[in-house]
């Protein structure tokens, strides 16, 4: 048996660690060496969906703008809806993470650009505040 003392998070221990097969080896095993990955066939691809772009704020509106790439879930207001700051506006899902989409001020919406299922990139306008 070997004494070792080990600290973890702060706190000592002292362990006794049995020792098999003799003296310990310390010569280093060498590194596997990982086997080239075989080539495929091309295969035809479906073409990739691109994302749809949202239509620009209404004129003298204020945009609200998607703050990273996602799909839409949810559209939580019409055209012509009063909203008071904090409402939530539109559940976006990036990631796998919902997130809301809230108003910054008071106000009316003037148009929604966006509709549930829609894919947005950051940067596109969802809807426009008055």
């Amino acid at each position: 048996m070997r004494k070792f003392a080990i600290t973890v998070n702060g706190q000592s221990y002292e362990v006794e660690v049995e020792e098999i097969g003799g003296a310990p080896s310390f010569a280093a095993a060498p590194a596997p060496v990982a086997a080239p990955a075989p080539v495929a066939a091309p295969r035809a691809a479906a073409p990739a969906a691109a994302p749809k772009k949202a239509a620009p704020a209404a004129a003298g509106g204020k945009p609200v703008k998607a703050p990273m790439p996602g799909t839409i879930n949810a559209v939580n207001v019409t055209a012509g809806k009063a909203v008071k700051k904090g409402d939530v506006l539109v559940i976006l899902e990036a990631m796998k993470m919902e997130n809301e989409i809230m108003a910054d001020a008071d106000g009316v919406v003037a148009a929604v650009n966006v509709t549930k299922g829609q894919a947005v990139n950051t940067g596109d306008v969802l809807l426009s505040l008055n």
